[in-house]
């Protein structure tokens, strides 16, 4: 088929209904795509946590898969359709990914790796080649994770390379060693963060695990050298020290329910939802720190809007906020649950909507096509419709969107 952009490229589109799923290879030459639906493999039939664990792709378009109980990593040409497709954090001072394993809803415990003592994360490295190689899997609080990685730089050059990782239902952050040269402690939990506020808790003495923290939002500045985390249960950011990992300040900041911040590390950006103050509309809530600072510097209400996912360019120039539908029945049917907001960071600690895109359907997840560190194309998979939106990284304009399959409830896009 045709299409505008003449690049040559291809793009992964992973496609699932939450229990199994497809991926397809949407190859770009010559101005025009072919869409190429990879082998699926019929349904393991094992249990959940013994399904196998979606790695990524090699140059050839095999499959890479870990097997969570022997570890072993095993590459073939089809996709198990239940093979599980598990968050991942990449590290991007290393070829290192990690991979989040939430354990049980309930429970919040991964029993496989941890018994009843908490929940794991797994560390593979070359994940998009056939040199995939498993590292270690580490069982660390319970509960949903987010993860980040401290680093040094010329603004703070002691600054250890450690993971850091948020645990929902225990209310604490896991501190692992993430620097190779360091054999003593490298992929090991060094420390774990109790983020219990005793003031903001009922009957509570001492600090205690678990608490009503539920840090959701966490961030490293090379600027300040410092971690931040966002306590959802109480409305505060923690301000740790990655040398002691203590807590040294904390701040309040409510009404945000994650947070992210700018390549350069200069301004953390806190993203929330107000469902009270208009029966008929939700305000996205957008509000920009000075990370060296600590100090507010922009505020912004969006209407109609619920805030998703977030993306920025290679450049660190824009910052892509994707969409979704969240409200009462009233605010639904109001809200743009299928816009692409793309933002200026040129001008911060002002944020400027520099554009407002309709894809016709949620965005599931967004890359980049980038040439010599220039962003060339923003390609979006949307989930509901099936189908691939190519975007001019330039103008922000449309330029094509390419069906690609099946309406499903959840999509992930990369470029190979």
């Amino acid at each position: 088929m045709s299409c505008i952009t003449d690049e040559k490229f291809a793009v992964a589109y992973y496609t699932s209904n939450r229990k199994t799923g497809s991926i397809s290879i949407v190859d770009f030459a010559g101005g025009k795509h072919t869409v190429t639906r990879l082998p699926v493999a019929a349904e393991t039939g094992l249990a959940k946590e013994l399904k196998p664990l979606l790695v990524g792709l090699t140059e050839s378009r095999q499959v890479i898969l870990l097997d969570p109980k022997t570890k072993k990593i095993q590459i073939q040409p089809a996709l198990p359709a239940d093979a599980f497709p598990a968050h991942i954090y990449t590290d991007s001072q290393s070829g290192r990914d990690w991979f989040m394993n939430d354990g049980d809803k309930e429970t919040g415990n991964d029993v496989l790796n941890c018994g009843d003592k908490g929940s794991s994360v797994t560390i593979i490295e070359n994940t998009a080649s056939n040199s995939a190689r498993y590292l270690q899997t580490l069982c660390v609080g319970r509960g949903h994770h987010q993860a980040n990685f401290s680093y040094p730089s010329p603004q703070a050059p002691a600054v250890p390379r450690q993971a850091y990782i948020s645990n929902l239902k225990d209310g604490t952050l896991s501190v692992i060693g993430n620097d190779p040269a360091r054999a003593s402690d490298y992929l090991q939990v060094l420390a774990t963060i109790n983020l219990a506020e005793i003031e903001r808790e009922e009957g509570m003495t001492a600090p205690a695990v678990p608490n009503n923290s539920f840090p959701h939002g966490l961030v490293y500045s090379q600027v300040s050298g410092k971690v931040y985390n966002l306590n959802n249960g109480y409305g505060t950011v923690a301000v740790i020290d990655p040398h002691t990992h203590q807590i040294e300040q904390r701040l309040g900041f409510k009404g945000h329910s994650n947070l992210l911040i700018t390549p350069d590390g200069r301004f953390i950006i806190g993203r929330g939802a107000d469902r009270k103050s208009d029966p008929a509309h939700v305000l996205a809530n957008l509000t920009v720190m000075d990370a060296a600072m600590l100090a507010v510097v922009d505020k912004q209400l969006l209407k109609d809007i619920y805030i998703s996912k977030y993306f920025f360019n290679a450049e660190g120039s824009k910052l892509y906020l994707t969409t979704g539908v969240s409200g009462s029945d009233e605010q639904v049917a109001n809200i743009k649950g299928d816009a692409l907001l793309v933002f200026d960071l040129t001008g911060l600690p002002t944020l400027r909507l520099k554009k407002e895109l309709r894809l016709g359907a949620s965005s599931g997840s967004i890359d980049f096509l980038v040439r010599d560190g220039k962003t060339r194309l923003v390609l979006s998979s949307n989930s509901e419709l099936g189908t691939l939106t190519v975007i001019d990284a330039v103008s922000d304009e449309i330029l094509e969107t390419v069906h690609v399959g099946d309406s499903a409830s959840h999509s992930r896009v990369w470029v190979l």
